[in-house]
């Protein structure tokens, strides 16, 4: 095993999903950077790992980083694992990554466990694409907002969610994007009480309000992709959209013509509607 950075995937619920690899490295590191040590602590006892640990999170990652770049310096072997899954991925470790990379050293990746891809692998959806947007703003008008800018994008969209918020973010996905898109609600996965519930967007907060225990855990939440659009592409409704909000009707259905090759006669109607709608 050489002097590097080893940046190691664990299990995001199930010890017995950590592979061979992983357990190779982690018994031979010098250290274990780690997001929680006494979480990590769990996982390596419950392995025989008897490694030496570094706390290495989102409030002091930037000294930690020194000391490992200390330690690299020395010769050392050093691990570095989050609390569950990939570190870097929605969790501490990618300004760590950037610091030793920086420095010259090399950073070697173990792939494993990721609760997106788990949620992804089970959730069934015809999209060919997904886009990977982690956890959405906490305060109400960031988050609505940015999931209004993420409507248009063409594949599944897949968050991060924590049980206090879910119930709100579920109601503003609901209420932001087509009521026709599934949803796939992923919670506790690999653990006890897993469950992975496909339904209608418009019908999911009446799911998840029907059993309390519905809300607990941690969640990935997978919403299908944009409905086709009968006429327009999703691409020259946006054009349209930006136009209207400083040109005229006539003149913003001739640019967008223009810029997209769609017919003006279609556009001048969609335009209409539009207008329509924000009246």
């Amino acid at each position: 095993m050489e002097n590097a950075l080893y940046v190691v995937a664990t299990p995001i619920g199930n010890l017995g999903d950590i592979s061979l690899r992983a357990l190779e490295t982690l018994r031979a590191a010098d250290l274990v950077a780690c997001e929680d040590t006494r979480h990590a602590r769990h996982l390596l006892d419950h392995h025989g790992i008897k490694a030496q640990t570094l706390a290495l999170h989102q409030h002091n990652e930037n000294e930690a980083a020194e000391k490992l770049l200390r330690l690299l310096g020395d010769g050392k072997r050093i691990a570095m694992i989050s609390d569950a899954g990939t570190p870097g991925v929605s969790d501490p470790g990618a300004r760590a990554v950037a610091a030793v990379r920086a420095a010259g050293f090399r950073v070697i990746p173990l792939p494993g466990p990721n609760a997106a891809i788990a949620a992804m692998s089970a959730a069934g959806l015809a999209d060919e694409r997904f886009l990977f947007v982690g956890f959405l703003p906490a305060k109400v008008g960031a988050r609505r907002t940015a999931i209004g800018e993420l409507a248009g994008v063409q594949a599944a969209l897949v968050f991060y969610e924590a049980p206090h918020r879910v119930a709100e973010t579920i109601a503003d996905l609901a209420a932001t994007l087509e009521p026709q898109r599934e949803i796939v609600i992923a919670r506790e996965l690999t653990k006890m009480f897993e469950q992975i519930e496909k339904l209608p967007l418009a019908e999911a907060s009446a799911w998840l309000a029907a059993d309390p225990n519905r809300s607990r855990g941690e969640f990935v939440l997978v919403v299908s992709g944009p409905p086709p659009r009968e006429g327009l592409d999703v691409e020259s409704d946006r054009v349209l959209a930006a136009l209207l909000a400083e040109l005229p009707v006539k003149q913003a259905a001739k640019l967008a013509a223009e810029i997209t090759g769609q017919p003006k006669n279609a556009l001048y109607a969609r335009a209409l509607a539009l207008k329509d709608e924000n009246v």
